[in-house]
């Protein structure tokens, strides 16, 4: 993909294979979420995904001569690559990023609509869209939540929501067919002068973590934040969004993150808790929600900062943590008092 420089020397982020839906359900019986429905999200996505493209059937994906070609893992598992960053990955980031419901939707009546987000990065992800929706569907006649109080249900609508917020229909239900859409995300358009006041508006936990230990409030310093971002960016570009060798100077971007003032007042903890089918036992995490607010040179960070609203950042970012909306304020404004008060 051809990367284009401004006539400032400023990078334009080309358009990329990089797609928001939002998905409507509604359901025959009560369903009952937990306090965070991510984990159960993703679950019952990965579950149906599996046992609609699996043609072995083994316990593991990774035993199966399969592997490196089958869409499951393409998907949900993504097997480990080789990247152009100096680190070596275990794991490498799923293109795929499952937004749910707002925090606390716990019960909704039989009948009533729910409604969550699905990001797909790639264009090979995409193509397989339709494997995507079958998977969702598949989930829904199974059912959500215990065993014994699952609820089953149907899928009513498959939209796409562009970066300027715009609905497009993606899915025709009657046909089992894909409406064409738009399927690239377009970055803002660079402003003659970015305001150096900003606040990011943690929606859901923002779980950042250092030799296992998750980072609590006050070790979230923009340096650190700056540099998950970063890693993240740049895997997701690599792997997934067609631009292996992005314009990232990433010492000089976290020597610059260290100019930047944050206030921490407005943060706090929020834990939540999942069960893992793998280690069969409940885990608590948690992370850091609410608006933090920055002040000082944000150009440099900006392109980057907003394509973090679409892939999410830190730990169980593909089951929604993470989530965050990057506000820009007017230098004159009072924010200091009317947004973190």
């Amino acid at each position: 993909m051809t990367q284009r420089l401004s006539c400032t020397g400023a990078w334009h982020m080309p358009p990329l294979p990089l797609t928001r839906y939002r998905l409507t359900a509604a359901f025959r019986s009560d369903l009952t979420l937990p306090d965070y429905a991510g984990s159960l999200l993703r679950g019952v996505f990965g579950s149906a995904l599996k046992r609609t493209v699996c043609l072995t059937g083994q316990p593991e994906c990774t035993p199966c001569t399969l592997w490196r070609t089958c869409s499951y893992p393409a998907i949900f598992e993504m097997p480990p690559r080789q990247t152009l960053l100096a680190q070596r990955f275990s794991q490498v980031p799923n293109p795929y990023v499952i937004e749910p419901p707002s925090l606390h939707t716990r019960h909704l009546p039989a009948g009533q609509t729910l409604s969550w987000h699905l990001v797909l990065a790639g264009a090979d992800t995409l193509r397989k869209l339709p494997l995507v929706v079958q998977a969702w569907q598949r989930s829904l006649r199974q059912g959500w939540g215990k065993e014994s109080l699952r609820a089953t249900g149907e899928l009513l609508a498959l939209d796409a929501i562009d970066a300027s917020g715009a609905i497009h229909p993606a899915w025709d239900i009657p046909s089992g067919r894909l409406i064409p859409h738009p399927t690239e995300w377009h970055g803002t358009p660079e402003p003659s002068r970015v305001s150096p006041l900003a606040t990011i508006h943690f929606q859901t936990p923002l779980r950042l973590q250092h030799d296992g230990r998750a980072l609590g409030v006050r070790e979230l310093s923009p340096r650190v934040f700056t540099a998950h971002l970063l890693r993240r960016v740049r895997l997701m570009l690599e792997l997934h969004l067609g631009i292996t060798h992005p314009p990232l100077d990433i010492p000089a971007l976290l020597t610059h993150a260290e100019t930047l003032h944050a206030d921490h007042r407005a943060l706090h903890w929020k834990d939540w808790t999942r069960y893992s089918s793998r280690q069969k036992q409940e885990m608590t995490l948690g992370g850091v929600v609410g608006p933090w607010v920055l002040r000082g040179d944000l150009s440099p960070l900006r392109p980057w900062l907003e394509l973090g609203q679409w892939l999410h950042l830190g730990k169980n970012a593909t089951m929604g943590m993470g989530a965050y909306q990057l506000e820009f304020h007017s230098a004159d404004a009072d924010h200091h008092e009317g947004c973190i008060a």
